[in-house]
C-alpha cells in the first residue's frame, strides 16, 4: 500500500497522479483529516499516560508517609484517567481502521516514467523481435488445431469442470511438460532459485501482494479451511519473507516457480471463450525478485529480457509495450507487456507482464531490509510470467503449423520431448 506520510505530505501530486490510473481517488483527502485527528488524540494520550504514571508515583509515596485518605482520591483519579486513555485508544483504532479501508483499495502510484493514457490503446510500443508469422495457407485457429491433433480436449474438460477448464492428452501434456522444463532451467541459468510453492495460501497473504480485497470475486476460496487456491505463483513466493527484516547483503533474491493458477475472472465474460486463451485454470512459471530501492527499475529491465530470451529461444515473434496509466495492474509502478504473435488471430496477445510494485507489496508483507549504515527500509519487490505456459501452447500450434495440419516443435523444445520433431 502507499506511504501515509507521502499522502499526507503531499497530497495533491498523489491525487494527480493516481487520478491518471483512469478513476478518481479524491477520498484520499480523507486521510489527511483522519491523520490530523489522530495526532492530535496521540498527544492527548501521551499527556494522559505521563499525569497517569506522576499520579501513580504520588499513591506510593502517600501510602509509605499513611497519608491513606489522599492516596485513595489519587487512586479514584488514577482509575478516572485509565478510562479516558482506553477511550482515546479506542478512538485511535477506528481512526487507523478508517484509514486501512481507504487505503488498502488504492492502487500504486505509477512512475513518472509512465505514459499517462486511459486504455490499451494508449499503450506505447518498445520495440518487436522476429518478422510475423505469414503463412502461404489459411492458417487454422489453435483452439481447432488442437481438436484436429487430438492434443486438447475442450469437451470433456467442460464434463469434468464447467466452461474454461480443458483436458491435456498425449503430445499436448507432453508439450506443456516440456515448455515448463525449459522455462525453469533457462531461468535457472540465469540466477532464478526455483521455488516449489503450496497453491493455497491464508487471506493475509493473498492480501500482502494487493490480491485482497479487492479482487476477491476473481478468487477460487475455500471457505471450511478459509485458503485460497493461487492466481498466480507470484501470490506465496512474494510472501515468503513476509514480516522479516532482511540483511541488504542478501539482496538480490532471485526467485521463480511453476505453479497451476486459478482465476475466476469475474471481469471477462464473453471475451476469449474459445480455446486456451482465458482459462480458469492455467499454468504458469513465474519470476518474483527482492531488490534494493535504488536497483528495482534496472532489476525490471533485466527481467523483461529473461522473459524474452525465452520466446527468442522459442522462435516465436513477439513485441514488448510499455503499459499507460490507466491499464497497469493495481500493485504496479510501472509495467511492460510481453505480446506474442498469433497468426490465426491476426495480432500480439499478452503472454507475461513484468512489473515493479517498488516498495507497494512490502508495506503490505512488513518487508524490510536493513542497509550498510543500519537503517530500515522496504524492500522493492517484483514479478513476471516467464511464460504463460497455455498462451505459449497457442501460439506455436498457430506459428509453426504446417499445411498438411501437423505442428512443427520449435528446435529447442526437441530435446524435451525425446526427438519428436513434429506432432501430427
Amino acid at each position: 500500500m502507499l506511504d501515509q506520510k507521502v499522502v499526507v505530505t503531499d497530497i495533491e501530486e498523489v491525487i494527480k497522479r493516481l487520478n491518471t490510473r483512469n478513476s478518481s481517488f479524491d477520498n484520499l483527502r480523507e486521510i489527511v483529516a483522519l491523520s490530523e485527528e489522530r495526532k492530535s488524540l496521540i498527544n492527548d494520550l501521551e499527556k494522559l499516560k505521563e499525569k497517569r504514571n506522576i499520579n501513580s508515583k504520588k499513591i506510593g509515596e502517600l501510602i509509605v508517609q499513611k497519608d491513606l485518605t489522599q492516596a485513595e482520591e489519587l487512586k479514584q483519579l488514577v482509575n478516572n484517567e485509565k478510562k479516558d486513555i482506553e477511550a482515546i485508544e479506542t478512538k485511535l483504532e477506528l481512526i487507523e481502521n478508517s484509514i486501512l479501508k481507504i487505503i488498502e483499495v488504492v492502487p500504486n502510484l505509477p512512475d513518472q516514467s509512465v505514459p499517462v493514457g486511459k486504455d490499451e490503446e494508449d499503450n506505447i510500443e518498445i520495440r518487436r523481435w522476429g518478422e510475423p508469422t505469414r503463412h502461404l495457407f489459411e492458417t487454422i485457429e489453435h483452439d481447432k488445431i488442437a481438436s484436429q491433433l487430438n492434443i486438447i480436449d475442450f469437451e470433456r474438460g467442460v464434463k469434468l469442470s464447467g466452461a474454461r477448464f480443458v483436458v491435456y492428452k498425449g503430445m499436448g501434456a507432453r508439450l506443456e511438460r516440456a515448455l515448463m522444463n525449459l522455462m525453469l532451467d533457462q531461468h535457472h541459468k540465469r540466477n532464478y532459485v526455483e521455488i516449489e510453492p503450496p497453491i493455497l495460501v491464508q487471506p493475509q497473504i493473498m492480501y500482502g501482494t494487493g490480491n485482497l480485497p479487492k479482487f476477491a470475486d476473481d478468487a477460487y476460496y475455500i471457505e471450511k479451511d478459509n485458503l485460497y487456491l493461487v492466481p498466480t505463483a507470484e501470490v506465496p513466493v512474494t510472501n515468503l519473507y513476509r514480516e522479516e527484516i532482511l540483511k541488504e547483503e542478501q539482496l538480490p533474491i532471485y526467485h521463480c516457480a511453476y505453479t497451476p493458477c486459478f482465476r475466476q475472472e469475474a471481469g471477462s465474460a464473453g471475451k476469449d471463450t474459445k480455446g486456451i486463451i482465458r482459462l480458469h485454470q492455467f499454468k504458469k512459471v513465474e519470476l518474483v525478485k527482492f531488490v534494493k530501492q535504488e536497483e528495482s527499475f534496472n532489476e525490471l529491465e533485466k527481467m523483461v529480457l529473461d522473459v524474452e530470451n525465452i520466446l527468442q529461444l522459442l522462435k516465436i515473434p513477439y513485441r514488448v509495450i510499455v503499459l499507460c496509466t490507466g491499464d497497469m495492474g493495481f500493485s504496479s509502478a510501472k509495467t511492460y507487456d510481453i505480446e506474442l504473435w498469433m497468426p490465426g488471430q491476426n495480432k500480439y496477445r499478452e503472454v507475461s507482464s513484468c512489473s515493479n510494485c517498488t516498495d507497494f507489496q512490502a508495506r503490505r508483507m512488513k518487508l524490510r531490509y536493513r542497509d550498510k549504515d543500519e537503517k530500515i527500509k522496504y524492500v522493492h519487490t517484483l514479478n513476471g510470467s516467464g511464460l504463460a505456459i497455455d498462451r505459449v501452447i497457442a501460439a506455436i500450434l498457430e506459428n509453426f503449423q504446417n499445411e498438411d495440419g501437423t505442428v512443427n516443435i520449435p528446435e529447442i523444445l526437441q530435446p524435451y520431448m525425446q526427438g519428436e520433431k513434429e506432432i501430427k
